[in-house]
């Protein structure tokens, strides 16, 4: 849940300056840093959504790059729709944008109308062959964590999932949105219990034979 010590750590301009040198040197894109006159510097971010429920659209805007889920309908002005697993967006944002615009930010890019409040930036880290999640809070600046990590995703990387407090604030979601999930669980529900049947049958069938 906290920062690593790097994550940590503050820079002066020169530093950065000389950090944002070392970090173009070792990209093989042009998704360059660059300073600016006023101290703040500008760059790209990568980050991963990986989502588990829909999200909602208007239903007036085609969207191609959605799969819509399944049985969902278009209630007076939303659509609700499943993105793709692995999708991925660039972002191009100042040194001081933070990780609540970021995520407003990747929200307009996909015309997507729910609350920001349902979703969370994470970082997302490997060592020593685990992997390491933290939610970052609404004023940190992504930007200063991809350049004082350098450009390797392995030590940071951005992901967007829900905002998962141990509890889930369903008071959030409309009407719509809660009946599209009744209808989700109850479809779950239904293929969980076809399932336990049928490992059941087979069991039984089983012993029948051996008797």
């Amino acid at each position: 849940d906290e920062p690593s010590e790097w994550e940590k750590t503050e820079l002066d301009q020169v530093q950065v300056e000389q950090r944002i040198k070392e970090y173009n040197s070792q990209i093989n894109s042009n998704l360059f840093m660059s300073m600016n006159k006023d101290g703040s510097y500008t760059g790209f971010i990568k980050v991963q959504l990986k989502l588990v429920r829909p999200v909602s659209v208007p239903a007036t805007k085609r969207v191609p790059s959605l799969r819509p889920g399944p049985r969902t309908q278009g209630v007076k002005r939303r659509t609700s729709f499943y993105l793709p697993k692995g999708t991925v967006k660039h972002l191009h944002i100042l040194s001081h944008t933070r990780a609540s615009e970021v995520i407003d930010a990747l929200l307009r890019k996909f015309t997507v109308v729910d609350n920001p409040r349902k979703f969370a930036l994470f970082e997302r880290s490997e060592k020593d062959e685990q992997v390491y999640l933290r939610k970052l809070g609404d004023d940190e600046q992504p930007l200063r964590l991809r350049l004082l990590a350098g450009p390797s995703e392995k030590v940071l990387s951005f992901v967007l999932k829900e905002n998962e407090t141990g509890e889930v604030n369903w008071d959030a979601f409309t009407l719509p949105e809660l009946q599209n999930f009744l209808r989700i669980l109850q479809r779950e529900e239904e293929e969980h219990v076809r399932q336990l049947r049928h490992r059941y049958a087979r069991a039984r069938q089983k012993m029948q034979e051996a008797l």
